[in-house]
């Protein structure tokens, strides 16, 4: 399973902290309040049942032959009180209730016969019910069984308030949590993006350290590795761009003497033939590579953007490379703001991308969605593999097809070239399979309305 990520641990562990500290604190609330109201309770029905038993020893004892039911009626006992007296071994109560005998617990009854007044809390009839037992004499015991539902009826909303106040701490603990892990994750939301700018070629991107002073160092740390890396690139880069220049001279040299090899190949025997041959090729693709270096090594230029007619700029690299497909325009304006010569280069190298692996180019595309210009390169070849999609924009990748053909001596660095011109603009490119076989290279530039 995968982990949670920190912002959603955080997030949970506020709600839970805030669900254990408030389920505590209502657990003990209720816990006290609910004894208070027994307590309470339990003393007002002592304190009444005392009071009725001192009414009712009264009563019986100004009559030698006592109406029992006579005197319990006189007792004010409410609807929550019901009166019952035990008189040697006789049971007597003000109504025909001779079910209010079964609330009476026997351990109760052993209790009151020995003369202890006793107190019991009992269910009857499911209803909770306190029981208080009065002895009068050694055979007359008073009873008095109140009942506890409007009590229970409060605890019940008690409990429901709680276990809502319990819940809603929750919910108020996972919102701040979120909040705080919000406040806490910004500044790592900060570098993120400045990580991401920087990786998208916006190399003088830096952190404030005074945005917040308790990351100062984590700031401060960032932007000197970014100095460091962009030092390392610029290092990079103006090698190559030094090599590079400095190898055009002897390059074009050897170009120049395999020119004269070559046209004077049919003096030559068979042997020496194909070696100049030979040469003549591997020093043309060197002279390719070098040109291809060149112009990886300018790629921190900014696009310099202008109107440009795509359709023709289509047509006329398609004419340069002596290409033959069809050029298809989505309705709209066809007038791009783009850099000409760096969109050109990165059309002429899709093309030729798809003549050297993908059995020639079938059709390109031009159409605008929205601000955005598209460019498509459809070809007929054996499309790109999965596991090479990730990595055929990268520098000296080639992919599998292209492994595969003996004809092909591509520098591995016309696709990268594609991936920069397209950045320059602040755009992508990707690779689709086409439908019905081969590969479809889409190119997204932002901005092309002016």
């Amino acid at each position: 399973m995968r982990r949670a990520g920190l912002r959603v641990r955080v997030i949970a562990g506020f709600a839970a902290g805030a669900l254990a500290l408030s389920a505590t604190m209502a657990l003990v609330s209720f816990q006290v309040v609910r004894q208070s109201l027994l307590s309470e309770r339990e003393r007002t029905a002592v304190r009444a049942a005392y009071y009725d038993a001192a009414i009712v020893r009264s009563g019986l004892g100004t009559q030698s032959d006592p109406d029992v039911g006579a005197v319990l009626r006189t007792l004010d006992t409410g609807e929550n009180r019901r009166a019952v007296l035990q008189r040697r071994g006789d049971w007597y109560s003000r109504q025909a209730d001779t079910g209010v005998t079964e609330a009476i617990p026997v351990s109760l009854q052993e209790a009151a016969a020995q003369g202890t007044p006793s107190v019991q809390r009992v269910r009857a009839d499911g209803r909770p019910t306190l029981v208080v037992a009065v002895p009068l004499s050694r055979t007359e015991v008073f009873y008095e069984v109140d009942s506890l539902q409007e009590l229970e009826h409060t605890l019940g909303v008690l409990t429901a308030v709680l276990t809502a106040v319990a819940i809603s701490t929750a919910a108020l603990g996972a919102l701040l949590g979120w909040y705080a892990s919000r406040y806490v994750l910004r500044p790592l939301t900060r570098v993120a993006d400045a990580a991401q700018e920087i990786a998208g070629g916006a190399s003088k991107y830096r952190l404030d350290p005074a945005t917040e002073p308790d990351l100062a160092r984590i700031t401060t740390s960032f932007n000197h590795m970014v100095d460091e890396l962009s030092a390392r690139l610029e290092r990079d880069r103006r090698f190559a761009a030094d090599v590079s220049h400095e190898l055009r001279s002897p390059l074009q040299t050897l170009a120049a003497a395999a020119s004269v090899l070559e046209r004077r190949r049919d003096q030559l025997d068979e042997r020496t033939a194909m070696a100049a041959g030979l040469v003549s090729d591997e020093i043309a693709r060197f002279q390719q590579l070098v040109n291809d270096l060149l112009e990886l090594s300018r790629g921190d230029r900014p696009a310099t953007r202008r109107p440009v007619d795509m359709p023709e700029l289509a047509q006329q690299i398609c004419r340069d490379r002596k290409v033959s497909t069809d050029i298809v325009t989505s309705a709209g304006s066809t007038t791009w703001s783009v850099d000409r010569s760096r969109v050109g280069q990165l059309l002429g190298n899709l093309l030729d991308n798809a003549q050297a692996y993908g059995g020639g180019a079938v059709a390109v595309r031009i159409a605008l969605e929205g601000e955005s210009g598209r460019i498509e390169v459809d070809d007929e070849g054996p499309g790109v593999s999965p596991d090479d999609k990730p990595l055929i924009f990268d520098r000296f990748v080639r992919g599998r097809s292209a492994g595969a053909r003996a004809d092909t001596a591509g520098t591995g660095l016309g696709l990268a070239l594609v991936a920069q011109h397209a950045a320059a603009h602040g755009g992508t490119v990707t690779v689709l399979d086409r439908p019905g076989g081969g590969a479809r290279f889409r190119v997204d530039l932002p901005g092309c309305v002016s």
